[in-house]
């Protein structure tokens, strides 16, 4: 992603998700020994699935904690303490604080690029990435709608203003979604908008198109003013999702407030198995997640086909319920940033490379951006065109049309891209599934003619 840095910036019934704090009788229960430094600080907990509402409240307040919101669905909740002893009481394994992580570092502000602003010229000539998975002159249904889980998406861009569900909209940036317009509009990015426009830009001869015009999208906020998602705002965006039965999401971000790759990362265990369970939630209850391979080079190859190298996954990515994108050029190479990996990535988009970004939609105008953020709303671009066609269709038959209408890309033979005469990357794999390219480039006709 363009200006993000480390955030890339990554079934039953309907529910209805619990957020109120711990009842009064439970409070009653801390323990009166609770130290207090002064500063509330936010934690990820989670319990054995099938934990009750009431007993995860008390086993919180017994820590020294108030349960901010809990998703018994899922066994996981998100809570405030200001007892520095919290974490050890309620057992390291099972909470995680990312505020913590990052307490005392500079804030990295994602600024708005400089954008071209709206005249109501035709610009989608400049709009290769449409060409290279044959996007062509195609419609999506409104009934259908994705998900951008991002920062945020300005209604007042004229591509996007028709397509903006603000009904199906919340910032999630707290661990707990809030429906009004000023915690899903986006502040200081153009990420979202971006993303956004990508999937579902309006086709009217004015600015650019999206790969699924006619769809709509909804503002799922996850990504801070410091460009950052914290792992309690991946999971309450998911949960969201799957609420609202939200047919696609597009998680063009890596849940690492770290701010380190393939390095041991205190509590990662406890974030994957929330982020975790909250993806395998959502795929249940019908939304395919669509995520960004990101953008750190990586090689993302499991050591075990059931298991992550030591230390080197990044989230949600890496998670076998998401469909994953690598980024290429226009070239339909891998750009050299994309991390890659056999039996992580599942398909390429365009994401661009230097110089020739992926044009779309930012508040007030347009503008380039590259990365995997770029490459990961084609596909759901795409999957939202093969739900528009079937109705009736789940995440596991889109994702399969996907992968049975993309174009195979073979890996490259030289993988030289400084002419060091060493070679950048390695793809291993065959033509037909790899790890530079998974499945191929998503392909738009290939995908709705697949059967």
């Amino acid at each position: 992603m363009s200006g993000l840095g480390r955030s890339l910036a990554l079934g039953a019934s309907a529910v209805l998700l619990v957020a109120a704090a711990a009842p009064a009788a439970v409070a009653d229960q801390r323990d009166p020994g609770c130290g207090d430094d002064g500063r509330s600080v936010r934690y990820l907990v989670v319990f054995d699935q099938g934990t009750a509402e009431d007993v995860a409240a008390g086993q919180v307040a017994a820590a020294c904690g108030a349960t901010s919101v809990y998703y018994p669905e899922i066994g996981v909740g998100v809570v405030r303490s200001a007892d520095p002893g919290f974490a050890a009481k309620f057992g390291p394994d099972r909470a995680f604080s990312a505020q913590q992580v990052r307490r005392g570092g500079a804030a990295v502000r994602a600024e708005l690029p400089d954008a071209a602003g709206v005249s109501g010229e035709d610009r989608t000539g400049e709009q290769w990435n449409l060409a290279a998975i044959d996007a062509g002159p195609r419609a999506g249904s409104p009934d259908v709608v994705v998900g951008v889980l991002d920062s945020g998406i300005d209604p007042s861009q004229p591509d996007l203003a028709k397509a903006v569900d603000a009904e199906d909209s919340a910032g999630c940036l707290t661990g707990v979604s809030d429906r009004s317009p000023a915690a899903w509009q986006p502040t200081t990015s153009a990420h979202g908008t971006h993303v956004a426009g990508i999937i579902a830009a309006a086709d009217d001869g004015k600015g650019i198109t999206g790969v699924a015009p006619g769809v709509r999208v909804a503002s799922v906020k996850v990504l801070n003013d410091r460009g950052y998602v914290d792992p309690e705002a991946a999971v309450c965006g998911l949960m969201w999702a799957a609420e609202r039965h939200l047919r696609v999401v597009n998680a063009s971000f890596a849940v690492d407030p770290w701010g380190v790759s393939c390095s041991q990362r205190r509590g990662f265990a406890v974030v994957r198995e929330a982020i975790a369970r909250a993806v395998q939630y959502s795929t249940a209850q019908g939304t395919l997640t669509v995520t960004a391979a990101t953008n750190e080079a990586a090689d993302l190859t499991p050591v075990r086909p059931d298991a992550a190298p030591s230390g080197c996954e990044e989230l949600p990515a890496g998670l076998r319920d998401a469909v994953t994108v690598s980024a290429v050029g226009r070239d339909e190479v891998k750009a050299g940033y994309s991390s890659y990996g056999l039996g992580v990535v599942d398909l390429a988009a365009p994401g661009g490379t230097h110089g020739d970004c992926v044009l779309s939609t930012v508040p007030g105008g347009y503008a380039p951006m590259c990365g995997t953020s770029m490459a990961a709303p084609h596909v759901a671009g795409v999957a939202a065109l093969v739900a528009s066609a079937h109705p009736g269709f789940g995440p596991r038959q889109l994702s399969a049309a996907l992968y049975r209408g993309a174009r195979p890309l073979a890996c490259p033979d030289d993988y030289d891209l400084t002419g060091d005469g060493h070679q950048d990357a390695f793809c291993t794999g065959y033509t037909g599934y790899n790890g530079f390219y998974g499945h191929g480039m998503v392909d738009a006709a290939g995908a709705l003619s697949a059967q």
